[in-house]
C-alpha cells in the first residue's frame, strides 16, 4: 500500500471512530507512522485530507449510482436516489457532517458528482413532461431539502426520532417540482396521506421546463446564439417563476 493510501485509510478510519468526526493531523501521522512532511506533500493540508477523505468514502455511494442503468421512469429513481442518500447518511454520520461542514470551503468532488446525477434525471422528467420547473432550480430544491433532512437525523437523532420524517419531505418536495398528475398517479407512502388534487395550473411552466431541456439537448439552427439565449431565458421565467 502506498504511503498516500495509508495515510487516507488512517485518516477515514479516526473519522468514523472520533465522537464528533473531526481528527487533528498529528493523530493520523502517529496512526499511519508517517511525518507530518509526507501527510502535507500528498495533501497540502488538513483541508485537503479531509476532503479526499470525503471524497473516499462516498466513492463507495456514488459507485452504485454510477453503475446504475436509468430506468423508464425517472419519477422513481428520484424518490429511489433520495432514499438512498438519507440512507448513506445514517450509515456514515460522520462523514456526512464533514462532508457538509461549513469548514470545507471547497465542495467535494463527490458532492458535485452527486449533484450532477440529480439533475441529470431531472433532465430525463422533464423530457417526459413530468417537471413543473427547470431541471437546474429543481436540483436545488430537492437537494437543499435531501442535505438538510439527512442532517438533521444524523446530527439530532434524539429530536428527529421519526424516519417517516424523510419520506414525507421527500413527497412534499416532488410535490413541488414534479406535475400533479405524477404525484397522482405515484404510489402514496405508507405514512404519507395525499392531499386532494387541485385544478392543474401547471400546463405551461411543464411544457416550458421540457421545451428547454430538448432544446439545449439538440440545439436548432433555425436561431442565432442570441435568439436561443433570449430564448432559453424565457422559458426559464416561464418554468420558474413563483405561481400564486
Amino acid at each position: 500500500m502506498s504511503t498516500q493510501a495509508r495515510i487516507l485509510e488512517v485518516a477515514a478510519k479516526l473519522v468514523a471512530e472520533s465522537p464528533n468526526g473531526d481528527v487533528s493531523t498529528r493523530a493520523v501521522c502517529e496512526a499511519a507512522q508517517v511525518g507530518a512532511p509526507a501527510l502535507y506533500r500528498h495533501f497540502g493540508d488538513k483541508e485537503g485530507l479531509l476532503s479526499a477523505v470525503v471524497d473516499h468514502g462516498f466513492d463507495k455511494y456514488l459507485a452504485t449510482k454510477r453503475e446504475r442503468t436509468p430506468g423508464t421512469d425517472p419519477v422513481q429513481d428520484l424518490r429511489d436516489g433520495w432514499d438512498t442518500h438519507v440512507e448513506f447518511a445514517l450509515r456514515n454520520p460522520n462523514l456526512y457532517r464533514l462532508m457538509n461542514s461549513p469548514a470545507m470551503r471547497t465542495p467535494p468532488a463527490a458532492a458535485l458528482e452527486s449533484h450532477r446525477i440529480l439533475t441529470s434525471d431531472l433532465q430525463r422528467a422533464a423530457e417526459q413532461g413530468k417537471l413543473r420547473l427547470s431541471p437546474e432550480l429543481a436540483a436545488q430544491l430537492i437537494m437543499s431539502a435531501n442535505v438538510g433532512v439527512a442532517l438533521m437525523l444524523v446530527s439530532r437523532p434524539t429530536t428527529f426520532t421519526d424516519r417517516t420524517v424523510s419520506r414525507r419531505v421527500r413527497d412534499a418536495i416532488h410535490a413541488t417540482v414534479l406535475t400533479p398528475d405524477v404525484m397522482t398517479s405515484a404510489p402514496a407512502s405508507p405514512e404519507t396521506t395525499r392531499p386532494n388534487t387541485q385544478p392543474d395550473t401547471t400546463h405551461l411552466p411543464a411544457t416550458a421546463a421540457r421545451l428547454n431541456t430538448l432544446l439545449h439537448q439538440s440545439p436548432t439552427a433555425a436561431l442565432t446564439p442570441a435568439e436561443t439565449a433570449l430564448l432559453t431565458e424565457w422559458l426559464n421565467r416561464l418554468a420558474n417563476t413563483p405561481r400564486s
